[in-house]
Parts: C-alpha cells; sequence; structure tokens
C-alpha cells in the first residue's frame, strides 16, 4: 500500500490536499482535507443582524453574489417580507450572470488546462487543446477573459459593482433601472450569447439547452468540431479517454432551487435518489463533525456550531461532514439538471451516479439555458419601477437562506436576538461534495468519487485524479467560511 499526499492544488480558489491510499495502482481510500480555517460564523456573533449582508459577501471573491443572495434570504425570512417582484428579476440577473461567469471560468481556467498537458500528446484533440486552453498562453482564456468582463457589467449596471455589492437586500435590490439601464442591459446579454454561439458551441443555444440524449450530444460535438468549437474539444476529449466512467460518487443529488420568481424556480428544489425525484426537506439535513478538526456533534445548522478542536482524534479537515437524512448528497449543475428534469443529464446518469463528463456536461448545457433566461428576465424588468420592499428593523427572528449558487447548494442559517445575530451557521457546495467521512465512516463524495480510479503510482500529480477533482469545481474558501 502506497499514500499519496497530492496538494495543495493550483487552479483551486483556497487551499486543498487530498491524500490518497493506492494498492496494485489503485486507489483504495482516499481523504479530503480542506486545511484552512477562517471562522466567519464567529464574527457574525454579537453583530448587527444587517452587518450579515456586507460580511458574508466577503468569504468568497468568486461567488459574493451567492452568499450576499443566501444573507438576504435567510434575513428576508426571519424579517417575514417578501422581496418586490422588480428587484427579484433583478437580482436572478446579478446572481445568473456570476453563476454563469463561473461556470465558463472553471471551464477555461481551471478543468480544460488539465487536456494541456504533454501526457496527452499525440492524440487528436491534443493540437487543439494546446492552443486553447493550456495555462497562460491558451488563446481561449483571453477571449472568455474578454467575454466574462464585458458579462459582469450586468452586476455593475444592477448592483454597482462585483465582487461584494453590498446592492442586494432582503427587499430586492437598491437601485431601479432606468431605460438606458435596460438597453445596457440588453446590449451585454446580446453580447454574451454571440460569444457562446460563435465561440464556445458553434451552435445556437437553444439548440444546446434541448439536448436530449447522448445521441442528440454527439451529434452537437461533431457539429462544434467542424467549427473548432471549444466545448467540442471537451466532447472529443471526453469520449477519447471515457471521462463517463471515472470520478462516480453515490446516486443521490440535492438542488435547493435556482433563481426564484413569482411562478417558482427556474430549476427546481428537491431530492435525487437512484434517479428518483423527492420532495426537500431542511429538518433532516445534519453536520457532523466526527471527522473535522471542529467542537460538538451531529446537530442541524440552526443549532450547531463551528468551533475549533485542533486536537480532535480521528480528524482530518476543517470541513463538515452535511447530510441529509444521514446520507451524503452530490450538488452542483449535475444536480440541479437531474432534479429540474433535463433531459439529456437525466440519459447521461440514469439511476447511478454522476461522472466527470457527465459534470461538466450539466455546467455546459446550465450555461445555455441561463443565457436564455436572462434574455427573458431583461424584456420583464420594468425601468423605474420598485425594486425593493421595505424591510424595517429587526429585533428577533429566525431564517434560512438556500440558494444555489454556481458549485452547488449554499445554505445560511441566522438567529437574531435584541437586533443582534446571536447564531449564524453556513454550509456550502464544496461543504457537501468534498466532505470528510462522518461518524459511521462514510465518505464524503468526492472521497468516494476517488476509490477505485487507477493511477500511475509515479506520477506526482496524476491526470486523472485532476480530472475528478476539478469536475466537481472545488472553492475551498467557501468550504471553510
Amino acid at each position: 500500500m502506497t499514500r499519496r499526499i497530492i496538494g495543495p492544488f493550483n487552479r483551486v480558489e483556497g487551499d486543498l490536499e487530498v491524500s490518497l491510499d493506492i494498492h496494485d495502482g489503485v486507489v483504495r481510500e482516499a481523504k479530503v482535507n480542506a486545511s484552512l480555517y477562517r471562522g466567519f460564523e464567529h464574527i457574525m456573533k454579537g453583530r448587527p443582524a444587517f452587518d450579515a449582508l456586507s460580511i458574508t459577501p466577503r468569504i468568497c471573491g468568486i461567488c459574493s453574489v451567492s452568499q450576499s443572495v443566501a444573507a438576504s434570504a435567510a434575513l428576508a425570512e426571519a424579517l417575514g417580507i417578501k422581496p418586490e417582484p422588480n428587484g427579484l428579476l433583478a437580482t436572478n440577473l446579478v446572481h445568473a450572470a456570476e453563476n454563469l461567469a463561473d461556470h465558463l471560468t472553471h471551464f477555461y481556467l481551471f478543468f480544460m488546462p488539465d487536456f494541456a498537458r504533454p501526457v496527452y500528446d499525440g492524440r487528436d484533440w491534443y493540437a487543439d487543446a494546446q492552443r486553447r486552453f493550456v495555462a497562460k498562453a491558451g488563446t481561449g482564456a483571453k477571449q472568455w477573459l474578454e467575454a466574462r468582463a464585458r458579462l459582469l457589467h450586468v452586476t455593475g449596471i444592477l448592483a454597482g459593482k462585483w465582487p461584494h455589492t453590498l446592492a442586494i437586500q432582503p427587499g430586492g435590490l437598491t437601485r431601479s433601472p432606468d431605460d438606458g439601464a435596460l438597453m445596457r442591459l440588453r446590449s451585454v446579454v446580446a453580447d454574451v450569447r454571440a460569444f457562446l454561439q460563435d465561440t464556445f458551441f458553434g451552435l445556437p443555444l437553444e439548440r444546446i439547452a434541448e439536448l436530449d440524449s447522448r445521441a442528440a450530444w454527439d451529434a452537437a460535438v461533431e457539429d462544434g468540431l467542424a467549427v473548432r468549437a471549444d466545448f467540442a474539444v471537451f466532447g472529443a476529449a471526453a469520449r477519447d479517454l471515457d471521462l463517463e466512467s471515472l470520478g462516480r460518487a453515490y446516486p443521490r443529488f440535492m438542488s435547493f432551487g435556482a433563481y426564484h420568481g413569482a411562478d417558482g424556480a427556474v430549476f427546481a428544489p428537491g431530492v435525487v435518489e437512484q434517479g428518483v425525484v423527492k420532495a426537500l426537506d431542511p429538518a433532516s439535513f445534519s453536520e457532523d463533525p466526527s471527522h473535522a478538526w471542529l467542537m460538538g456533534g451531529i446537530a442541524h445548522p440552526m443549532d450547531g456550531d463551528t468551533l475549533p478542536y485542533a486536537d480532535r482524534e480521528g480528524a482530518y479537515s476543517w470541513c463538515k461532514a452535511p447530510r441529509v437524512a444521514g446520507q451524503p448528497m452530490e450538488v452542483g449543475a449535475v444536480a440541479r439538471q437531474l432534479v429540474a428534469g433535463q433531459p439529456l443529464i437525466r440519459d447521461l446518469v440514469g439511476d447511478g451516479a454522476a461522472n466527470v463528463f457527465a459534470r461538466i456536461v450539466g455546467r455546459l448545457v446550465e450555461s445555455a439555458h441561463i443565457v436564455l433566461t436572462m434574455e427573458q428576465w431583461v424584456t420583464q424588468l420594468k425601468a423605474n419601477a420598485p425594486v425593493c420592499a421595505e424591510s424595517g428593523t429587526m429585533q428577533d427572528g429566525v431564517g434560512a437562506g438556500l440558494v444555489e449558487a454556481a458549485r452547488g447548494s449554499l445554505g445560511h442559517w441566522l438567529r437574531v436576538e435584541k437586533g443582534q445575530i446571536q447564531h449564524y451557521q453556513i454550509i456550502a457546495p464544496t461543504t457537501w461534495n468534498f466532505s470528510p467521512r462522518d461518524g459511521e465512516g462514510m465518505p464524503g463524495p468526492l472521497e468516494k468519487a476517488l476509490e477505485g480510479t487507477i493511477v500511475n503510482e509515479d506520477d506526482a500529480t496524476p491526470a486523472v485524479v485532476q480530472h475528478i477533482v476539478r469536475s466537481f469545481d472545488p472553492c475551498m474558501v467557501c468550504t471553510v467560511h
């Protein structure tokens, strides 16, 4: 038996270390270490309730809008108010712009550069991967970063700045767009569509969003290869390397529901277990610190705490093990699309576990869907109309904010007494996916996904391990918040 420690990982937000026990070239056991404690929950205690809106976005510079939306939703529930519909539309636009930016940044900067490694030299798709995705010099990253800067103008127009905006409030958004702002929004969304259709997919977004089977995906990849589209380079590499056989975790998935409106969520909330969609039950959530350097026992996030305990026996991470009815759940775009019933993702996953290929395809299909939905929202958004319901002050209240970041389900739980925060707890998407073992010894989703992986024991950073880890798109600073 050989023990290999891989890390710290580059191209990851925060610090990550993976320990692998390898026997005869096969990973028998994996342990994932989120190696930095930050303590945001304790920063929050004793502060005025609305300080959550300025502090929690600082948890992360990549998904700060998601943190803002979760905090504002928790405060709205505690206050007993509903956001203005126009403000909810504007908030959805800001949130969707960030999530779309995260999806494509992950593709160009975090995931695809591993396919430009020399180990793949000689593959049919390697020259395209080198040209478009090699770290620092790839032409694809340059084009995407220019498009990304344009996309984030959505946040500037509606919320003043990105990241760490203070415009997102429990009652909606602080600024009502005028006619000029709506015109600029239409222009930005049109430019983003043009980038996706001309460069990324090389195909109409409607076709990508409506893909309904593996056969339809393969046909789209072949058409994309004809115009050297970036997604098709991934498709060719995935087929050649059989990425469908890599990184299988559990047949259990969860989504809190994304982009809520008057008619419900664009992507519905729910849980999928072995292909069956079930209702989401937040009361069944728990956090297990058995293998974390943290105090306490198993508790619901409204009751638990996050206190350091560096001498805890058997601990190997600063991350707790969140569970739903005692079971680990995979979260992310593939989970959202499974719960929402997207037919291609249902075809790829069936009643089993996800894999590296399905996770990336889930993000790509969702990206097309997001842009199409943003186009609808921009036409529905009213100029110079109310965008924020009056929230007043808060003395006492309890609330939970359950939203979907790009990487998956994000929850904030708070309790306010006499105007001050007495309890604040956060479970981030990577906490679900990169959790350590629980008290029963059950691995988290990534730990499970690494088991059975065939690796070259002489390779210090096996490409196959990189593919599996990065398919989840870890954000470790959110994990340890």
